[in-house]
């Protein structure tokens, strides 16, 4: 019953439902559907890359990781972008012992900053810059930034994904008058293999969620400063996945999806 859809206009089981339909009691539910391994609550997302070239995009990138080019540095490149500036309503209470820190629910927003990242992942260290705008021209701006920094004689791979500005004609022309660089794209829908993203998500985790900026000064200064500490300590990135289990995983997802009927 639990493989089913439940009755009425509800979208997954609950416990005491199962157990009203069933005649038993809550407790028992869970009992069996922990027994069976049934989970009706949590729900987790996933997306299929559709790319045609997803295995040979996958391999290139991978092989950048495990086996760099010599003489060269390989270089992830990304943006996050509309970084919000958020301050509290009200401020918090510390954390102490029986108490959880806390932060209001609700915020005032003091404008958005957009930060371009390249993560060298042969050594660790990363490039950022904050800007006010996300188009080709901050784009080009950042990639001019990154060729300042890189040695001359060292080619330099760019691993990006598919967004509009990666791609502009103006960014193309400049790809042209530097000969020494390479773009490498990811496949579609696949994010998590930009090695950058892991430092986006810890920026975000352990900088943006609980900060409070009362100007877009004070979140721009937060981001150089958590920069300027992660290249203090600087830890190269180190793939381990095998591309052929992914590659396989993915088609075991396109064959399930493709046997499920359209509704």
């Amino acid at each position: 019953m639990t493989l089913t859809d439940p009755p009425g206009g509800v979208t997954h089981w609950t416990a005491p439902a199962m157990a009203k339909a069933c005649g038993i009691s809550p407790s028992s539910v869970h009992r069996i559907w922990h027994g069976h391994g049934l989970q009706p609550h949590p729900m987790r997302q996933f997306k299929l890359s559709n790319d045609p070239k997803f295995a040979a995009k996958l391999r290139d990138i991978v092989g950048l990781y495990v086996d760099p080019p010599a003489h060269a540095v390989v270089l992830s490149v990304d943006e996050k972008s509309q970084i919000q500036a958020l301050d509290r309503t009200q401020p918090g209470l510390p954390l102490k012992k029986g108490r959880c820190g806390t932060m209001t629910h609700d915020y005032i927003r003091n404008g958005t900053t957009n930060l371009f990242a390249a993560f060298n992942v042969l050594d660790g260290s990363i490039l950022g810059r904050c800007m006010q705008r996300h188009r080709h021209q901050e784009f080009i701006r950042f990639l001019n930034a990154i060729e300042a920094e890189v040695p001359a004689g060292n080619l330099v791979h760019a691993i990006l994904d598919n967004y509009a500005t990666h791609k502009h004609p103006k960014v193309v022309q400049w790809l042209g008058r530097h000969p020494r660089w390479t773009f490498h794209f990811t496949p579609t829908s696949t994010s998590w293999l930009n090695a950058v993203e892991g430092f986006f998500a810890k920026l975000t985790k352990q900088r943006l969620k609980r900060g409070a900026f009362h100007s877009l000064v004070a979140l721009q200064a937060a981001i150089k400063r958590f920069l300027a500490e992660a290249n203090a300590d600087p830890r190269p990135f180190h793939w381990t996945k095998d591309p052929n289990k992914i590659i396989a995983a993915v088609r075991r997802g396109h064959q399930v999806l493709d046997s499920i009927p359209l509704a």
